[in-house]
Parts: structure tokens; C-alpha cells; sequence
């Protein structure tokens, strides 16, 4: 087993932050699928999926569970169209993430998802699961593929720093 080095000085370079803890949004018209990182940026596990109501309310919802937490960056889906443009539902996720700024004053990093719910559902197949009974499970996997791929992209850049 490889022996993994602890450093403290891991930066998102981009936001300022060293280390803490990122909480990741799938952000959907019906659901938001969450997923929280370990203070050292290390892994993503999946937490409740927040079933939306009002904005104002579902905004209230993620600021109280960032306190909580004591969350250092919001890390929002960013839906983009296959091709690469930004359509409806990835305008909608931004203007959520800049909410959510304004609300919590916690920096907002927006990330591609493109695809991430079609792993969470191959994901559950494989499992013998039924998604489209789990919508809910679908979108906490989701949050927590799209959050560990951001931390894993963190963990690149740091390597190719060193």
C-alpha cells in the first residue's frame, strides 16, 4: 500500500481556499442532489437529496447545511449541453450558484456534469437497482461523482505543482 503525503498547503488556486470542506450541488428542477468533502479534500461522500420547493427556501436549506459543516466552497453542476454551450438548466444552475454567493458569502466554483446522472443510473444498474424508482439516489450519487471528480482534478494540479 502507498503511503499518501498529507499536505496542508493544497490549494484551490482559483478560490484561495486551502483545504475544507466542499459541498457539491446536482442541481435539477426537482431535486438537488448533495455531496460533502472531507476537510482535506480527499473524498466525497453523498448526503441527503434536498427535494426543491422555493428558491428562497432551497437557498436557506444549503446555506444552513454549509454552516454546518463549515463548508469553504460550493462547488454547483454545470449542466452544459453535449456540445459545449450553456443551455437553459446550466443558466438556471448559475444563477442558483450566484444565490447562493450572495446568501452565504461562501465562493461558488461552477463544474461540468455533463453525463454524471447517466453514470449514477449505470452505476445502480449494475447494482441490480431500478433508478428510475431512486431519483433521489440518483442525484446524491451524481453530487458525489461530480465532487470527486473535482477533488481528484484538485489532487492533479497539485502533483503537477510539485
Amino acid at each position: 500500500m502507498k503511503a499518501r503525503i498529507i499536505k496542508l498547503s493544497v490549494v484551490d488556486r482559483e478560490n484561495g481556499a486551502v483545504n475544507g470542506r466542499i459541498l457539491a450541488l446536482d442541481f435539477g428542477k426537482k431535486r438537488i442532489g448533495l455531496a460533502l468533502s472531507d476537510p482535506f479534500r480527499w473524498t466525497a461522500r453523498g448526503l441527503d437529496t434536498l427535494t426543491r420547493t422555493r428558491v428562497r427556501d432551497d437557498v436557506a436549506a444549503i446555506a444552513r447545511l454549509a454552516a454546518e459543516h463549515e463548508v469553504t466552497l460550493l462547488l454547483v453542476g454545470y449542466p452544459l449541453n453535449m456540445n459545449g454551450t450553456e443551455g437553459p438548466q446550466a443558466q438556471a444552475a448559475r444563477e442558483f450558484g450566484e444565490r447562493l454567493r450572495r446568501a452565504t458569502g461562501i465562493p461558488v466554483k461552477f463544474w461540468d456534469e455533463r453525463l454524471t446522472s447517466v453514470e449514477a443510473e449505470e452505476f445502480l444498474r449494475e447494482r441490480g437497482e431500478f433508478p428510475n424508482r431512486r431519483k433521489g439516489v440518483v442525484d446524491r450519487i451524481a453530487a458525489t461523482m461530480l465532487l470527486q471528480d473535482y477533488l481528484d482534478y484538485l489532487e492533479r494540479v497539485s502533483r503537477s505543482a510539485e
